[in-house]
């Protein structure tokens, strides 16, 4: 992907590998060519990370279905490893990412920068009304944030296991180096869903601005999401485009 014009950030965005990653490969490549990229098995080993047993997971949705007791905008692995640990199960946070993952409750991060030379709808937007803000927040320290909200649909093996009665509504963050932070509801989320999320990204940023590229909801119509960031200007919502091209997420 280097090779093909992209940055290093993209690529790390694309791959899931970090920036420091990339860039020790892409030094190696140019060095030596592909034999001397250092290649090894990722995943985790046979036996490692065995699956949530029935009261972990029960526990597990207790606690995406609520926001946590931490100041955290919503749940993080290690956040939810944490708690289960409290509740007397001994789970990584990399158990949860497999869990996660296999509940398609893990979305990757929006590739934002790749929307700086895409043609169409979705490229002005970005180039018009979401790049000068992101530039603009993040010169004065603020925090930068992107995230959504979506239907989950699990793998078959999942849905078996779980038994779902309702869809799964995910809200979720992508904060510094893409880690995520979610909450799973059994319903659409309300009004006081979105508020209390961005009323905790607000609060976090102790005085400077924040910037929040959405997916998935278009607030337009929505008044009291309206009123709250006339009196909270220094929270820049940058709702995706409700007729445009589908985000690149790969």
């Amino acid at each position: 992907m280097r090779l093909d014009g992209h940055t290093v950030a993209e690529v790390a965005t694309r791959t899931g590998l970090s920036a420091p990653t990339v860039s020790a490969a892409w030094r190696a490549f140019r060095e030596g060519g592909w034999e001397a990229v250092p290649v090894r098995p990722r995943g985790r080993k046979v036996g490692q990370a065995a699956r949530l047993d029935a009261a972990a997971q029960q526990v597990l949705g207790e606690c995406l279905r609520e926001l946590p007791e931490s100041p955290e905008p919503a749940w993080s692995s290690r956040a939810l490893a944490d708690a289960l640990k409290d509740a007397g199960h001994e789970v990584s946070p990399r158990a949860i990412d497999h869990w996660l993952e296999a509940h398609d409750l893990k979305p990757e991060p929006m590739a934002l920068e790749a929307l700086e030379r895409k043609r169409g709808q979705t490229g002005r937007w970005y180039r018009q009304q979401v790049a000068p803000v992101l530039k603009e927040v993040g010169k004065v320290g603020g925090s930068l944030w992107q995230g959504g909200v979506r239907i989950a649909r699990p793998t078959q093996q999942a849905a078996v296991e779980a038994k779902p009665e309702r869809p799964r509504y995910q809200l979720y963050l992508h904060g510094k180096r893409g880690v995520l932070y979610t909450r799973v509801l059994t319903t659409p989320p309300m009004v006081d869903d979105y508020l209390a999320l961005f009323q905790r990204l607000l609060d976090q940023a102790e005085g400077k601005p924040v910037a929040l590229v959405f997916h998935g909801a278009w607030f337009q119509a929505v008044p009291e999401i309206g009123r709250w960031l006339e009196w909270n200007p220094s929270f820049r919502l940058l709702p995706w485009p409700a007729l445009g091209e589908a985000c690149d997420r790969r």
